[in-house]
């Protein structure tokens, strides 16, 4: 049996692989797993999918039977969450969402009370109680939990995000493409409060658009809007925000290896980024590497996910990391990648310095990179097979020291990712195609 928790906590079509049966059991696990059971307090928020209110019903349910009180925050983005179990002095808090899939799909992730996700070792508890079908016994009278609505959820957050930077962003023009997810309500009021002009699209939802040909899985809508008129700066969100995406003044795409690489630049050159170092994972760019080699800073790569990511940070002290997807991770600010957060603090760094975005980004050369989702029947086959195994012995060989091959199994889709990184982009394409066929006449 396939592991159930992901790299970003369980996921799948709602209604058939998420069910609310599903959610009210990992409900009942939240007050036995975060908290004191019977006595805690969990946060709960969700993104815009429509099978949200669904799950959200489930889970809170699972949670109160359980003897803990839902403090219920309705749509907000991830990082809010992360944050508001914090301030709010709950055991844990939950969010549904699946990020950047499709509105079909939804997913249950878990913070700890400090904000942060959970560890391998507690999901595979969780995993364990949910799999067993055993039960506690279940409180009644004053001892069921209660639902309680947090009203002011949004607005605590994005003061928060807008009290994490010095000054303003007065005389800005940003361009911003909700995706018709969650960063909605949080993000075009953030850069409002902070002066900025901002034009929004695609910042209203009716369940199945999230994520729609919008956001940063499609970055030419902001592109497009950009190129319209004269702004300084275009960012998207994935339906969750807790990613961002960039395009510079031209409408020029910023991924989040060069958001990173202009962020880590301007913190080295102030003296604030801590231990001289960013934490990234095996799938950043190269480019980032080398540039970095450059200014002094120390590289640390993990595996993928945004809760590796941190968890490096965390041991090595770190205080920016993320993955080229867009998670940044300002870990002074917030727990998770914050999508918000992130695009303040790029903006800042725009308005600080009087540079454009396009003179900022150079401070990184990207390696030519070509990334192939390969669809699977069973990702899990990808470490039996030798046939695969060969086929990218053969490519590093072909690369040598100009390059590097990277094939893993995605953590919450059945897709084996295959990417090849070279001095130039023929080289890359063909050293990926070799290896996809291998991967298709094996596993697919």
């Amino acid at each position: 049996m396939a592991r159930l928790f992901g790299t970003d906590g369980v996921r799948g079509v709602a209604n058939t692989d998420l069910t609310p049966e599903l959610a009210f059991r990992l409900g009942e696990a939240a007050g036995h797993f975060l908290g004191e059971y019977g006595r805690g307090k969990i946060v709960v928020g969700m993104d815009t999918r429509r099978s949200g209110d669904m799950l959200e019903a489930a889970l809170v349910s699972g949670i109160c039977s359980g003897g803990a009180d839902a403090l219920r925050c309705g749509v907000v983005p991830t990082p809010a969450v992360a944050y508001l179990t914090r301030v709010l002095g709950a055991d844990g808090g939950v969010v549904i969402s699946a990020s950047h899939n499709p509105a079909e799909y939804n997913g249950i992730k878990f913070f700890d009370r400090d904000g942060f996700k959970l560890p391998d070792e507690v999901e595979d508890e969780i995993e364990e109680f949910l799999v067993s079908e055993r039960n506690w016994a279940r409180p009644t009278g004053d001892g069921v939990g209660r639902a309680v609505l947090i009203g002011d959820a949004v607005d605590r957050y994005v003061s928060h995000a807008v009290g994490g930077v010095d000054g303003d962003l007065s005389g800005m023009r940003i361009a911003v493409d909700c995706g018709h997810g969650a960063s909605a309500l949080t993000t075009p009021a953030a850069l409002e409060r902070l002066g900025a002009h901002v034009v929004s699209v695609n910042c209203d939802w009716n369940g199945m658009d999230i994520n729609l040909e919008s956001g940063s899985t499609h970055l030419s809508v902001v592109s497009d809007l950009v190129r319209s008129g004269e702004f300084d700066l275009g960012i998207a969100h994935d339906g969750d925000a807790d990613r961002v995406l960039a395009v510079d003044e031209a409408g020029a795409d910023v991924d989040g290896d060069e958001i990173m690489a202009v962020c880590a630049a301007d913190m080295m050159a102030r003296s604030a980024l801590a231990h001289d170092t960013l934490v990234t994972t095996v799938m950043s760019n190269l480019g980032l590497e080398v540039a970095m080699r450059g200014l002094g800073v120390n590289v640390i790569k993990t595996k993928v996910g945004d809760r590796y990511v941190l968890d490096q940070m965390r041991t090595s002290g770190a205080s920016l990391g993320g993955e080229q997807s867009g998670h940044v991770i300002f870990l002074e600010h917030n727990t998770t990648g914050d999508g918000l957060v992130s695009a303040i603090h790029l903006a800042a760094i725009i308005k600080r310095t009087g540079k454009p975005l396009s003179e900022l980004r150079k401070v990184m050369q990207r390696f030519p990179q070509v990334l192939v989702n390969v669809p699977v029947a069973d990702s899990a086959r990808l470490s039996i097979s030798a046939a695969v195994h060969d086929a990218v012995r053969a490519a590093e060989e072909r690369l040598g020291e100009n390059g590097r091959v990277l094939v893993r199994p995605s953590g919450t889709e059945p897709l084996i990712r295959v990417m090849a990184e070279a001095t130039d982009q023929a080289t890359a394409s063909e050293v990926v195609d070799s290896i996809v066929a291998a991967v298709k006449r094996e596993l697919g």
